[in-house]
């Protein structure tokens, strides 16, 4: 999936490890496609003081030796972002650092608040001055202005006030506190190593560093990781207030997480192969093999091959080593932005009727020139496959959709669609079978926000109505 939605953010910390910046740094190297912006650590020094460092750029780019070892201490959290319309600069790049009357505090966070504008205003009017254009910078506001006695009942004060999508880390200088927010829009796990805790947006992470996965941090859970009396790392939850009801982001599972992740206590490589699973028979296709759009495509592709029987073939190629920009060349080359990052293997898909499988459509812009290019490649068919339903509505939590004016699937039919992108034809997940592929022993229409397919959203946006564009701040 190329230039569609931007990714969220991702968070990770741990407390109780000498080389606490060294293992924050791996588990946001495992974490980078959920943001490849920038990244940023900071951590607890000798004697108390939050030292961080954060720059534009990928994890790798960022933290070399030198820098890493100027984040001494044994508890450290980072952050790895991609921008919604919070803009692309330096200013926004977290962890957020403050010293204020309850300590210093650093904050990472993902997601976005629906009341984000109507509580800057506030705060403005109230005298303060925001150094960035992210939602995340009012949290730092609210705790530094909370009355409660110290940080723990700050945040408690602070996440009280927030409307919207959070998963957030918290570092003081002997705690990291990790919140969910009462929907538990966006995942947040706990994990253990040797005696130390840690807490990370995917579970992937805790492979990269050998942690054991201990759960999930529940819809409205507050916890804190500090040491107990012995000086052991202890996990102590402060706060349990789930809404009315969940809402898990749905693409998550759709594109966002990594593949070797279990996010809302589902495998995602699972899930994806049982979104590719459920379309197979309908539409009916007769075709001589199954292409994924990589990387997301990839296991749906699976899923779909194993269900109708047709083979499974890398007929496309993707590079992975393309950054955000690139020197286009003087002489216009048609679809040079796709053909950068993906190219057809020509001995593999001339001369056959292939079906091709991607996680979304959402202007069609990007689907079109990848069905171009397989036929210009010497492809006899091409039959489009979504792993997910129509994107119709935008999404105010965390995605940066494009307005609904914008997104295809809001005001063309599945056959129109399938005439702009150029395709024989397309098929795409219904709603119900993508909910399917996500049930565990519950509803999972009472779990799962599917707005971004529905238009019915689990959090107010208030006053302004849901088919126009509400005035939201956001964040990552």
């Amino acid at each position: 999936m190329f230039d569609k939605f931007h990714e969220e953010c991702g968070v990770f910390g741990v407390l109780g490890r000498p080389d606490a910046a060294n293992l924050v740094y791996l588990g946001l190297y495992a974490l980078q496609h959920r943001g490849q912006e920038s990244a940023g650590i900071a951590s607890v020094a000798p004697g108390g003081r939050i030292l961080s460092e954060k720059e534009m750029g990928h994890v790798a780019d960022v933290f070399t030796a030198e820098r890493i070892a100027r984040l001494p201490g044994d508890t450290a959290i980072g952050h790895v972002r991609y921008s919604t319309a919070g803009g692309s600069m330096l200013c926004n790049a977290q962890p957020i650092v403050a010293h204020t009357s309850k300590g210093p505090i650093a904050v990472a966070h993902n997601g976005n608040l629906v009341n984000g504008d109507a509580l800057r205003s506030q705060l403005e009017a109230e005298g303060a001055i925001f150094n960035s254009t992210a939602d995340s910078e009012m949290i730092v506001h609210l705790i530094a202005r909370s009355k409660a006695a110290d940080a723990e009942g700050a945040f408690l004060d602070a996440l009280s006030r927030l409307e919207g999508a959070y998963a957030v880390a918290l570092l003081t200088p002997d705690r990291i506190f990790a919140a969910r927010d009462p929907h538990g829009f966006r995942p947040l796990v706990l994990g253990r190593l040797e005696e130390s805790y840690a807490v990370s947006s995917e579970t992937c992470a805790f492979d990269l560093i050998s942690a054991e996965t201990v759960r999930e941090i529940g819809a409205g859970e507050v916890l804190v990781i500090e040491r107990d009396s012995a000086g052991k790392p202890e996990v102590r939850v402060i706060r349990q207030a789930r809404g009315a009801r969940e809402a898990r982001c749905i693409f998550e599972h759709v594109y966002f997480a990594r593949p070797d992740s279990v996010v809302f206590g589902n495998s995602v490589a699972e899930t994806r192969q049982r979104f590719g699973k459920q379309p197979a028979p309908e539409p009916p296709v007769g075709a001589d093999m199954v292409v994924p759009v990589p990387d997301s495509g990839v296991f749906a592709a699976l899923g779909y091959a194993l269900e109708s029987g047709i083979p499974f073939q890398y007929g496309l190629v993707r590079n992975h080593y393309v950054g955000r920009t690139f020197i286009e060349p003087k002489q216009t080359i048609r679809s040079f932005g796709v053909k950068v990052k993906l190219n057809p293997v020509r001995e593999l898909v001339a001369g056959k009727r292939i079906v091709l499988i991607d996680d979304s459509i959402v202007r069609g812009t990007t689907s079109k020139k990848i069905v171009r290019m397989l036929k210009d490649a010497g492809a006899a068919e091409v039959h489009m496959r979504i792993s997910s339903p129509p994107t119709s509505w935008p999404c105010y939590y965390g995605i940066d959709t494009p307005e609904r004016t914008q997104l295809i699937g809001a005001s063309h039919s599945i056959d129109e669609i399938r005439s702009f992108i150029e395709a024989d034809s397309l098929g795409y997940l219904s709603e119900d079978g993508m909910l399917e592929a996500v049930r565990k022993d519950d509803d999972p229409r009472q779990l799962y926000c599917t707005a971004c397919f529905t238009g019915k959203y689990p959090v107010t946006l208030g006053a302004v109505q849901q088919s126009e564009e509400p005035a939201v701040s956001v964040s990552c």
